[in-house]
């Protein structure tokens, strides 16, 4: 079952060239398991035949304020009743004009007036419309209105220049529409979290690290975030994009995110150190390439890396804290064991051999009581659980 299992959307296509976009994204959003109807304007119609967009929807298109199919002549009344959101992308200048100021001149405009749904849009214009001043104040009084803006992004536009204006892409609309009907259970919280490996120095070209991709603490990243929270991100090396409105911190060495954790620890409500970090540095890493010698190879000095759970836990007051442990084998008992050492009410385990470089993922919740499992399923999915469990022990705690 998708995230959007049983929601129904109306999806407003305006005039641009990055219609073609929404074309895909109504696929995407179906594939989630959302009812798509599909309102256009008469300039969407000159980029995209509404045939396209039936064809895909599985249902008719609408473009005609006075479309007759409605029995009581009302479709844009009869459209918003049945939904949950309406969403416009892409949405031009023009439109956005036109809901700031409640123009009602054509369907999508007003039905959007006549409507107490939430809408999102996805502004999709060139550079230059976008930062003009109607515009600025027009995205103002959206945003003042309740409307949720989402992008638009930067790059190359059709026009040939470069910069803000870009509509999102079709899997990041639907990300942020997957965000805005999750539960808000950790509204208003700062959330700090670790994820990714880190690597340490043996010398300028060789490092030691570990096989974490960050995927995990990347979910659980998006998931906090579209829970309400106000997440910072510790990340050690990785290849992942960060999750939209995620202020992610970039680090190497165990010794980097330390410090980098410690700076935000006393400001946060709740830490989750997802990272695998590493238990051991280097202690003696060199400035110059270690070179291939017959003689055999160097002899390394370790030292111990600091516990950043552990001493997060122990500041006076400190935020909840929730550790993650992945393990080649899972006793029980020696999960407790590690629970209080840490000094956190909550470790989550599981089996490194069977998650490392999977996009599905299954744990273990450890508190006090023993041992909890959760269903196995997309990281994403688990993440989101996860948060449920954190959020709900969180709020005990603080009752």
């Amino acid at each position: 079952m998708g995230d959007l299992e049983g929601k129904r959307i109306v999806l407003g296509v305006s005039g641009g060239i990055a219609c073609y976009k929404s074309a895909d994204l109504v696929r995407r959003l179906m594939d989630h398991g959302a009812h798509v109807d599909v309102v256009m304007t008469q300039s969407a119609c000159q980029f995209v035949s509404p045939t396209t967009f039936q064809a895909l929807s599985s249902g008719p298109v609408y473009t005609d304020l006075w479309d007759r199919r409605a029995p009581n002549n009302m479709v844009h009344i009869n459209l918003t009743r049945q939904a949950d959101l309406v969403l416009i992308a892409p949405a031009s200048a023009n439109l956005m004009a036109k809901l700031a100021h409640g123009l009602a001149d054509d369907l999508l405009s007003t039905l959007c007036l006549a409507s107490q749904l939430p809408l999102m849009i996805a502004p999709a214009m060139n550079r230059e419309m976008w930062l003009a001043p109607a515009s600025v104040r027009n995205v103002a009084l959206l945003r003042a209105d309740g409307v949720e803006i989402i992008g638009p992004g930067q790059g190359a536009q059709a026009c040939g220049e470069t910069g803000d204006g870009r509509m999102l892409e079709p899997h990041e609309i639907v990300d942020a529409v997957r965000a805005h009907f999750q539960p808000k259970i950790l509204d208003g919280l700062k959330v700090l979290m670790t994820a990714g490996p880190t690597c340490e120095p043996i010398d300028p070209v060789r490092v030691i690290t570990n096989r974490s991709s960050g995927k995990t603490g990347y979910a659980l990243a998006q998931a906090a975030r579209d829970a309400g929270a106000r997440v910072t991100l510790v990340s050690g090396p990785t290849a992942l994009p960060c999750p939209p409105g995620v202020t992610r911190l970039s680090v190497q060495t165990a010794l980097q995110m330390h410090q980098a954790v410690m700076r935000h620890a006393t400001e946060s409500d709740l830490f989750i150190a997802v990272a695998a970090v590493a238990d051991w540095r280097v202690a003696n890493p060199t400035d110059e390439k270690l070179k291939k010698i017959d003689t055999g190879a160097p002899e390394l000095k370790f030292v111990m890396n600091p516990d950043i759970l552990q001493e997060v836990a122990s500041l006076a007051p400190s935020p909840w804290c929730v550790g993650f442990a992945a393990e080649t084998s899972l006793d029980l008992a020696q999960l407790q064991a590690k629970r209080q050492r840490k000094r956190i009410s909550l470790l989550i385990a599981n089996l490194a051999q069977d998650v490392m470089d999977s996009e599905d993922t299954q744990v273990q919740l450890i508190d006090e009581s023993g041992s909890h499992p959760l269903p196995a399923g997309p990281k994403i999915q688990v993440a989101r659980v996860i948060i449920t469990e954190i959020a709900r022990r969180y709020r005990q705690h603080q009752a």
